[in-house]
């Protein structure tokens, strides 16, 4: 395979090496901030290497398989030819995109937040089958998903959910899924049983841990503590815990029910408002605005980056790189990397057309 130059292989190497020199250095941990962000950066390299050599035991297999059927007529092995074909091709497929996630923030974790729009009491019933399909997608990569904050519906569902998901590269994928997303159903609060059409809107935000720089004064802030909204035992009930500060200068609100301490809560609030201020701050560059959290849109008719249709027909449209799936049901239990893929080539598209 001669496909090293296209995935910079010379020069990643060059780079693992460069950072395994400094990690020897023997005050390397003194700055435990940057030497995670090295590390960080040091396993991905290493993650695209190995995958990169592992490919070529694998495209030398195939070929083997090949002359082997060649020279000696067994047509026996054209299955298991096809068979390993389609898996280098999937894997090869895999990590041209994995090359894609090279942006700022692309390697870290991701918050994100659902907020049901237009639709009552179906777009909070939306919201919470779109959290349910994030967490489904989550777990399939064996990635974490935490919620960290949720108002319930007033009659089912949810008004708004965040999650934290923690995995590898984790923004940099659903980074695509920033925008409104509208479903198309019969209503199942419909007596009438009615067509309705409904929105959310989901943010994505990196998480981002260490110091962003951002000094806040205490003045700026309003903290305010309410009872935990969710199942938990009684200690969340009883108890305060949860966590909403407003800043007030950029009436920025961040919110989070998820650990048991209000002081745990209160901390990682308090992560997200920084991280949510440094990224407010870089938005004075326009490109960087669109790169990081897009235009903020209504929630509802003409704004929809992705229609999911179960009536009259099924079918789930991206309405960025017309990317189509026909299984509703299997999108929503987590499928969604094919729009993912697709969402992150036009991107590249995109940009080298800038």
């Amino acid at each position: 395979m001669k496909w090293g130059i296209h995935f910079d292989l010379a020069n990643k190497k060059l780079k693992i090496a460069e950072l395994n020199r400094t990690m020897a250095d023997p005050g390397f941990w003194d700055d435990t901030q940057m030497a995670k962000k090295i590390t960080q950066e040091l396993t991905s390299l290493k993650s695209i290497v190995e995958e990169y050599e592992r490919l070529e035991t694998e495209y030398e297999d195939v070929s083997v398989l090949i002359q082997i059927g060649y020279e000696e007529s067994d047509q026996s092995l054209i299955p298991e030819i096809e068979g390993a074909m389609n898996q280098f091709i999937e894997d090869f497929e895999g990590l041209k995109l994995k090359t894609l996630l090279s942006e700022e923030y692309d390697r870290y974790n991701a918050i994100l937040t659902l907020h049901a729009g237009a639709g009552g009491t179906e777009s909070c019933d939306w919201a919470s089958m779109l959290c349910r399909m994030y967490q489904r997608w989550a777990e399939k990569r064996g990635f974490t998903a935490t919620i960290l904050d949720f108002l319930d519906g007033d009659e089912a569902g949810l008004k708004s959910v965040t999650l934290e998901i923690e995995g590898e590269n984790a923004y940099g994928y659903l980074k695509s899924e920033r925008g409104v997303h509208r479903l198309v159903r019969i209503s199942p609060f419909n007596a009438a049983g009615k067509r309705q059409t409904s929105f959310v809107s989901c943010d994505v935000m990196p998480d981002i841990e260490e110091d962003t720089g951002i000094d806040i004064e205490e003045k700026d802030l309003r903290i305010d503590t309410y009872h935990a909204s969710g199942a938990g035992g009684q200690h969340v009930n009883k108890t305060s815990s949860a966590v909403r500060i407003t800043h007030i200068p950029t009436n920025t609100v961040v919110q989070c029910q998820s650990q048991r301490s209000q002081i745990q809560n209160r901390e990682k609030a308090m992560q997200m408002l920084k991280a949510k201020l440094y990224l407010m701050k870089q938005q004075e560059n326009l490109e960087k605005i669109s790169g990081i959290r897009g235009e903020v849109k209504e929630i509802g008719w003409g704004n929809q980056i992705r229609s999911y249709v179960m009536q009259p027909y099924t079918m789930v449209k991206d309405h960025r790189t017309n990317e189509e799936v026909g299984n509703v049901n299997g999108v929503l239990d987590g499928n969604i990397d094919p729009f993912i893929n697709s969402y992150l080539k036009w991107n590249a598209q995109n940009k080298l057309q800038i």
